[in-house]
């Protein structure tokens, strides 16, 4: 099925919803009132649903409309960004790259790499969308992002998954805490110490407690919390320790926080590139994943 729509219809929408207004849209594309409606009706009578509701007050996405607006802002972004790149009579290369990024690799991985990225090309920007699992996925699969930075474990026929890397767990405390005298770890090690784990809505809480009841383990744990960041908190404040992925704990020296491997089993999860199957990434997507497959193959 074929969509036909124009530039310009993309702009119509995207401003109407900004500006909640039809009329300070149009005065912003410099067009009437009646011309700016004929464009929403166009890209609607495309799209075959309704994407905007007036109320008294204001104009607002519907749900369809609020699905498409992140697709409908990377499109144009990137179209601009093309432009301006033609226009550029210079030899700088200028672009914009858009990805999903889980919020561990986001932290302390990601950023090494886009600062060697940016030394080669430092007129293309990012925008990094710190997403969980799923809806790292899901942004990928709406074409919101060009590709996201995941877990293994995808099941969606539209998507490949490339694995980089094994992310295993570890565990967090910190520098003066009993277990630091250890080298490595076993999971029954930990009992008896105050244990912070992320919640179960998290990708990473399912694997762990998967792989730990196939051993016939468990974790028990004292305080439970939603984001792995918060974990690291509470140990840099001594209030216990933490099972967390290496790539979400600090990868150079920190002042108050060390890690130990744990073993007998040790738990992994695989990282990987998420994008769509068949889809066409920017030049700028393809430099910027060629670097971070290297650097994440050989660091």
């Amino acid at each position: 099925m074929r969509i036909n729509c124009e530039i310009l219809d993309l702009r119509a929408f995207q401003n109407v919803v900004e500006f909640e207004s039809f009329h300070r849209a149009a005065e912003a594309l410099n067009m009437s009132q009646p011309a700016l409606t004929r464009r929403i009706q166009k890209l609607e009578a495309s799209i075959g649903a309704p994407l905007l509701e007036r109320t008294t007050r204001h104009v607002a996405p519907t749900a369809m409309g609020q699905e498409l607006m992140p697709l409908v802002r990377r499109m144009l972004e990137e179209f601009d960004g093309s432009l301006f790149a033609l226009k550029d009579t210079s030899s700088q290369q200028r672009g914009l790259i858009t990805m999903a990024c889980l919020p561990t690799a986001a932290f302390y991985f990601l950023p090494k790499v886009v600062r060697r990225f940016n030394e080669e090309f430092p007129h293309i920007r990012f925008r990094i969308l710190d997403l969980t699992a799923n809806d790292g996925l899901r942004a990928v699969a709406r074409g919101e992002v060009e590709f996201g930075i995941n877990l293994m474990g995808n099941s969606d026929p539209d998507l490949d998954f490339e694995p980089l890397i094994d992310d295993p767990f570890v565990l967090a405390m910190r520098k003066d805490h009993v277990l630091s005298q250890h080298k490595e770890l076993t999971w029954p090690d930990l009992e008896g110490h105050t244990l912070i784990v992320v919640d179960r809505s998290s990708g990473n809480r399912t694997l762990l407690d998967a792989s730990l009841a196939k051993e016939k383990l468990k974790l028990n744990w004292f305080y439970e919390v939603t984001h792995l960041n918060t974990s690291l908190g509470l140990v840099e404040a001594g209030l216990g320790i933490s099972v967390l992925p290496r790539l979400a704990t600090p990868q150079d020296d920190h002042p108050f926080l060390i890690t130990r491997p744990i073993i007998d089993p040790i738990v992994t999860r695989t990282i990987g590139i998420v994008r769509r199957r068949n889809g066409r990434l920017s030049p700028a997507a393809e430099r910027f994943l060629s670097m971070l497959i290297r650097t994440w193959k050989f660091e």
